[in-house]
């Protein structure tokens, strides 16, 4: 499966979950204290990410 989350830790120690294709992060969520922060914010992209609108800020 090419699609995954990883949980890791920053320079500050936090815990931070990366969502990653192949071996490209595509993005990463805010630092948490504990590790249960970080699977906490994966199941809550996994619930709404699929309703999620798509906006476009750009002006050209």
């Amino acid at each position: 499966m090419a699609h995954r989350f990883e949980i890791r830790r920053n320079k500050a120690g936090e815990f931070v979950a990366y969502f990653c294709h192949n071996s490209e992060t595509i993005f990463w969520t805010e630092g948490y204290a504990s590790k249960a922060g970080a699977r906490n914010a994966i199941e809550s992209i996994l619930k709404n990410g699929p309703e999620a609108a798509v906006v476009d800020t750009t002006t050209d």
